[in-house]
C-alpha cells in the first residue's frame, strides 16, 4: 500500500516538474477560482427568499412589526420607503396568524370594536363624543378602502355643538376626505357619487353640499346631482365637457408624437375655448321652385279675352258705375262707333315652402392652442432634433386645429398665419423628469455567470492538457518499450532424483525469499531448541 502511494506521489511530482510556469499558473488559478466560485454560490443559496408580509404600511407600523421581528430572531427587511416589510417566503403564512393573533401591527385607530373592549362607567360624555367621532371616521376609511382604485383614505367630520335652546338653529355638519389612489387608477363619477351618499348618510345632518372629496395629487371630485341632464347650465358641468375635450385631444396629440419620438419626450398641453349656447329657432322659408327665373309650378291658369267692333254706344265711362252696369265693366256710351278688346289672365303659381326646427348644438370649439415640448434625442445637444423633424409635428398639429375649430364661428377660413399663432412647439432638455423606482426582482448577479464561465472554460482546458499529457506518455513508453525474448529452455542431461532432504531445502529456500521474517523466526526457534 506504501509502495502504491509513494509511486502516485513520485509519479503526480514528475507530472508537476514537467509542467511549464503558465500551466502551473492557469492550474492554481482555475483552482483556487473553483473553489471561490463554489464558496460564493453556496453563500447565495443559503440566502433566503425574501417576499412581502405586509404593504402600504405607515412608519409606525412598520417599527412595530420590525421590533416584533427582531425580538424573535427572524431575518426582515424593509423597502418602498418605509411601506413594505420582507421576510422568508416560508414563514409568511405563520407569521400573518401569529401577528394577527398579537395585535400587530397596531396602527393606533380607533373602531367600534373599542367600545365592547374598553366599555367602563368612568367616561365622561366629550370623551365618549371624541372616541364616537375618531371611530365613525376609522369606519368610513375602511369602507372607501373597499373601492377598487382606493390605496388609503383619511377622513375629518366636523359635527356642530347641539345647542340646548330650542328653536335655536345649528350650523350643518360636513366632512373632508383626501383620498391616496392607486397608480394609473381615476374614479368614474359613479364611484364619486357613492362617496359622496357613503358619507352623507353615515354622519347625522350631513349634506352633500358639505362634502369636499379630493385625492394626493389635488383633484377635485364633485357630486353630479343629474347626470342625464341635456344642458349645461352648470359651471362644474361645462368645465368637466370642457376638460374632456382638450384631455381627448391631448391624448391623441401624445399618442401620436409619443410613438414617432418616445413617450418620456414629448409633453403636450392644449388650451380650448368653448361655446356653451344653445339655440332653439324655427325658420319658415319660401323659395321659388326655378331659382334662376324666380318662378314657381303653375298650378291653374286662367285667359280671358274680349273684342268689340261696330256702331252704337262707344265704349267709355268708369267701369261699373251704372246702375244696371255689370261690375269691372266699362259703362257704355250714348251714342257714337268705337272698337272694344279686353285681355285678362290669372296664374296661380306654387312655391317651395320650408320649414326648419333647429336646435344647435350646446358647445362648439371656438378657439384651440396646443403647446408642445419635445427633448432632443440628445438632451446635451439641441441640434441633434432636426428642423425637419419640427416642420413635420407644426405641420401635424396645424391640420388638427383647422379641423376642430367650428367653421361657423369665422366668416373666412383661418390663414396659415392664424393657424400658426395657436401651435407652438418648444425644443429643449426635460430637467424635471420623474422617475419610477421598479420593484427588484431578485436575480442571480451578472458576476456569478461569469465566474462560472472562466471555471468551466478553465476546466475544459485542463481535461485537454491532461488528455494530451497522458497520450504523448502512451507514445513514449510504446516507443521505449523494449522487446523480451524468452529464455531458451535446455534439458537437464543430469536427472536429479529428489528426496526429502532436498524438497525440504526448496522449501527453505522459498521460504527466505518470500517470507523472510517467517523465515528468521524459524531459525530462532531452531537455535533455541539446540
Amino acid at each position: 500500500m506504501n509502495e502504491k502511494l509513494m509511486a502516485s506521489k513520485n509519479k503526480a511530482k514528475e507530472m508537476w516538474n514537467n509542467r511549464t510556469k503558465l500551466q502551473r499558473g492557469i492550474i492554481i488559478g482555475g483552482a483556487a477560482l473553483f473553489i471561490v466560485a463554489i464558496i460564493l454560490i453556496s453563500i447565495w443559496a443559503a440566502k433566503p427568499s425574501l417576499v412581502p408580509l405586509y404593504k402600504n404600511l405607515s412608519p409606525l407600523e412598520t417599527g412595530q412589526i420590525k421590533e416584533t421581528l427582531d425580538a424573535r430572531g427572524i431575518q426582515s427587511e424593509i423597502a418602498d420607503n418605509g411601506a413594505t416589510i420582507m421576510v422568508p417566503s416560508e414563514q409568511v403564512d405563520t407569521l400573518k396568524v401569529e401577528l394577527a393573533a398579537e395585535g400587530v401591527p397596531d396602527s393606533g385607530t380607533i373602531d367600534y370594536s373599542f367600545f365592547g373592549e374598553n366599555a367602563g362607567f368612568g367616561m365622561t360624555d366629550n370623551e365618549f363624543d371624541v372616541l364616537k367621532l375618531k371611530a365613525t371616521q376609522t369606519e368610513l376609511v375602511n369602507l372607501m378602502k373597499g373601492i377598487e382604485g382606493v390605496n388609503d383614505a383619511n377622513v375629518m367630520i366636523n359635527l356642530p355643538q347641539e345647542s340646548v335652546f330650542v328653536g335655536e338653529k345649528t350650523e350643518g355638519s360636513s366632512a373632508s376626505i383626501v383620498l391616496n389612489l392607486k397608480p394609473g387608477h381615476k374614479l368614474d363619477q359613479a364611484k364619486v357619487n357613492a362617496l359622496y351618499h357613503l358619507v352623507s348618510k353615515s354622519v347625522p345632518n350631513l349634506s352633500t353640499d358639505n362634502i369636499v372629496i379630493m385625492d394626493q395629487n389635488f383633484d377635485y371630485y364633485d357630486l353630479n346631482k343629474d347626470e342625464n341632464s341635456a344642458t349645461v347650465a352648470s359651471f362644474s358641468t361645462q368645465q368637466d365637457i370642457k376638460d374632456e375635450i382638450e384631455r381627448d385631444i391631448q391624448r391623441e396629440v401624445q399618442k401620436m408624437l409619443g410613438t414617432m419620438m418616445g413617450q418620456d419626450k414629448v409633453v403636450v398641453s392644449v388650451t380650448t375655448d368653448i361655446d356653451f349656447t344653445q339655440e332653439n329657432r324655427e325658420e319658415n322659408l319660401v323659395e321659388p321652385v326655378d331659382e334662376e327665373n324666380m318662378e314657381g309650378l303653375s298650378v291653374s291658369v286662367e285667359r280671358i279675352t274680349e273684342t268689340f267692333t261696330g256702331d252704337g254706344a262707344a265704349a267709355g265711362g268708369l267701369t261699373g258705375t251704372g246702375e244696371d252696369d255689370i261690375p269691372n265693366y266699362e259703362a257704355a256710351g250714348a251714342e257714337g262707333n268705337g272698337d272694344y278688346e279686353r285681355i285678362e289672365e290669372r296664374v296661380n303659381n306654387e312655391v317651395n315652402r320650408i320649414k326648419k326646427q333647429i336646435v344647435e348644438s350646446p358647445y362648439k370649439v371656438r378657439d384651440l392652442g396646443i403647446q408642445v415640448m419635445v427633448e432632443p434625442p440628445n438632451p446635451e445637444d439641441p441640434l441633434t432634433f432636426p428642423q425637419e423633424r419640427e416642420d413635420d409635428i407644426e405641420q401635424i398639429l396645424s391640420t388638427i386645429v383647422r379641423t376642430s375649430i367650428d367653421k361657423g364661428f369665422n366668416e373666412e377660413p383661418l390663414t396659415e398665419d392664424e393657424i400658426g399663432e395657436k401651435i407652438v412647439v418648444s425644443v429643449q432638455p426635460f430637467a424635471g423628469k420623474q422617475t419610477f423606482e421598479e420593484a427588484e426582482v431578485p436575480t442571480i448577479p451578472i458576476w456569478i455567470y461569469v465566474v462560472a464561465g472562466v471555471l468551466l472554460i478553465v476546466i475544459i482546458l485542463l481535461l485537454v492538457l491532461l488528455f494530451r499529457k497522458r497520450k504523448q506518455e502512451e507514445e513514449i513508453v510504446e516507443d521505449e518499450e523494449l522487446t523480451i525474448n524468452e529464455p531458451i529452455r535446455v534439458q537437464d542431461i543430469n536427472k536429479e532424483v529428489e528426496t526429502e532432504g532436498t524438497v525440504r531445502k526448496k522449501q527453505l529456500e522459498a521460504m527466505a525469499k518470500e517470507k523472510p521474517e517467517d523465515f528468521a523466526k524459524l531459525l530462532r526457534s531452531w537455535i533455541s531448541e539446540e
